[in-house]
């Protein structure tokens, strides 16, 4: 066995998968998820076309395998930044840090890539996971799917369409969208 080879150091499908992943997530933040091409990662990652939709698919799985674990990483900062917040605090902190997170993250470019000019919106305001992942973290008590479809439209909202500065999307959060949530008691 060779040494130092990535495909043959410890399991060979996960390091294969992690590995073509982050090769993935490179070159679409570098150049953008149209001019991602599965010849290109094969160049870069330093193996076949075969091993590449034999690991992690076509295109598309890359696409939706990227955008997952930008997902989770964004997640897992706003579950943080909002553990000890209720109420409509809770909500607007859960936006802000969403928003911030997507716009700082290199493969950030990627998720409002993949929404623009088509059903991808639509696709993410309706998503039960994306919907469930709202309510929580905004800490809505019980099931509510309209109040979470609404605030995944908030954070496409801004965005696509971003204030002049953060203090201004500040404003318009604690405005508009305070008085939405000012009774939401926090989930369980």
């Amino acid at each position: 066995m060779p040494q130092g080879d990535w495909i043959f150091d410890g399991d060979r499908s996960g390091v294969a998968r992690e590995r073509l992943y982050a090769v993935a997530a490179d070159l679409i933040s570098r150049d953008g998820f149209e001019a991602f091409t599965v010849d290109e990662l094969a160049v870069r990652a330093h193996c076949s076309r075969a091993t590449i939709y034999r690991h992690v698919g076509g295109k598309r799985q890359i696409r939706d395998a990227v955008l997952a674990r930008l997902s989770a990483r964004i997640v897992d900062v706003v579950r943080a930044s909002v553990k000890d917040l209720t109420g409509a605090e809770r909500v607007i902190t859960a936006i802000e840090v969403a928003v911030t997170q997507i716009r700082s993250d290199p493969a950030g470019q990627l998720f409002v890539e993949s929404v623009a000019g088509t059903r991808g919106g639509e696709w993410l305001a309706g998503s039960p996971e994306v919907t469930g992942l709202a309510n929580e973290l905004a800490g809505l008590s019980g099931d509510d799917p309209i109040a979470a479809r609404w605030i995944v439209r908030l954070v496409l909202s801004l965005l696509f369409l971003p204030e002049q500065d953060a203090r201004a999307e500040r404003q318009l959060l604690r405005r508009y969208v305070a008085p939405a949530f000012a009774g939401a008691a926090a989930a369980p």
